[in-house]
């Protein structure tokens, strides 16, 4: 098998002298989409957000295509394809859908290539073309989650970083969601999915890991921790 697009080692992060994450060790190669389950505040933002350079491992490393990463800044990362929607989606509210998707693209200057994924985001998602003018603020929260997606799309990541996604949304958006994602992944994107969702997040992803306490506790296929008991019980409401 070829190595893993990014394999995240034996990493340990702090909040001054809290400690996040211990230990916390995963991968995902390419062409993969991988869930990251756990309760609230098991670590897993953390997680992404030292991935994608925000956060600094004091013990341990994060590489990507092969490369150390660990004190790369994130707008650098950005460039390699490394690219995060956050949770909250961290959208500019007094601009608007169009403004915000241009400022997905702040580290690209090929106007024609631009253009095509400003095209390939509203096929994405066609009822942001409807609100192109609109301020992104007056947006519904489903609305908001699909710019913010669309939004990161405009920065051609190879690898993209989904942070609850579907947190908030109605079960018909929830299932847009997922649907948009198995699109993204079908184009040739790897991901890494952080979600509350898990029964969901489960079923549209290969891989999975489990975050408790700041500590990888389980590891596997998707469907494997989706049949376990454990699993079940804790994440799933015993389905």
């Amino acid at each position: 098998m070829a190595e893993p697009l990014l394999i995240v080692e034996k990493v340990d992060v702090y909040y001054g002298a809290v400690q996040a994450l211990r230990g916390v060790s995963l991968q995902v190669h390419e062409g993969e989409v991988v869930t990251l389950i756990g309760c609230n505040g098991a670590g897993k933002t953390t997680t992404l957000n030292t991935i994608c350079g925000l956060l600094r491992p004091r013990l341990g490393r994060v590489l990507y295509q092969g490369n150390d990463i660990s004190r790369r800044p994130a707008h650098e990362l950005v460039r390699q394809g490394l690219v995060m929607a956050p949770e909250g989606r961290g959208i500019f509210p007094n601009l608007t859908v169009a403004e915000n998707m241009d400022l997905g693209a702040f580290t690209r200057s090929d106007k024609a290539g631009i253009a095509a994924d400003l095209e390939r985001g509203y096929a994405l998602f066609p009822r942001l073309r409807e609100r192109i003018n609109q301020k992104a603020g007056t947006l519904s929260g489903g609305e908001q989650q699909m710019l913010a997606i669309a939004r990161a799309l405009m920065a051609r990541p190879r690898l993209l970083l989904l942070d609850e996604p579907s947190l908030g949304l109605a079960p018909l958006l929830v299932k847009t969601i997922f649907e948009t994602i198995d699109r993204i992944n079908g184009e040739g994107v790897s991901i890494l999915l952080v979600e509350q969702n898990a029964n969901a997040a489960l079923k549209h992803s290969r891989r999975a890991y489990v975050l408790q306490s700041g500590e990888i506790c389980q590891e596997g296929s998707s469907e494997a921790l989706r049949d376990d008991p454990a699993v079940r019980a804790a994440y799933l409401g015993g389905q």
